[in-house]
């Protein structure tokens, strides 16, 4: 099935598609694509605000854009692979039998799930700004992530005997 398909049921029913996602080869090139992509997508939904921040302040747009895409493209991957690194040893600590595959899977997987909404939010953030329609698009962003996330999570975590 397309990926951007299952992005969208991830929305409605994330442990299925992470099961889905678990049932395939191991593919570390996979788990690693995930990541990029939404990382660069997410340097995209920066672009309206950074143009916006630079309009209205009078700032270059370009040092903006560089350290967005330093940020976005280079160092937050990194940053990435530790977070499921321990999110993965708070799962094992709770019980947890998966793989550190799989929790990397889960985490990159749901970044690249809420990469839709996470445009909106470059969007609302760049031509309305500071508001209450950016605070429920944030909002909405963080909850979609986090009901992924822990769902995928949860599926990776039980191990391959449970799944």
């Amino acid at each position: 099935m397309p990926v951007s398909r299952d992005m969208i049921r991830a929305w409605v029913r994330p442990g299925a598609v992470m099961r889905e996602r678990l049932a395939e080869p191991v593919r570390e090139d996979r788990a690693f694509l995930f990541l990029l992509a939404a990382c660069g997508l997410v340097f995209v939904a920066q672009w309206p605000r950074l143009a916006r921040q630079a309009y209205l302040e009078g700032e270059a747009l370009e040092p903006l854009m560089g350290a967005a895409l330093m940020a976005w493209v280079f160092i937050a991957p990194l940053l990435f692979y530790g977070l499921a690194a321990l999110s993965h040893l708070v799962a094992r600590l709770a019980g947890g039998r998966g793989s550190w595959y799989g929790a990397r899977l889960a985490l990159f997987w749901s970044l690249l799930c809420v990469a839709p909404v996470w445009l909106l939010h470059g969007l609302t953030a760049g031509f309305i700004g500071p508001s209450a329609a950016l605070t429920g698009v944030g909002l909405a962003l963080l909850g979609l992530f986090l009901w992924i996330w822990i769902a995928s999570l949860a599926v990776a975590e039980r191990g391959m005997e449970a799944a």
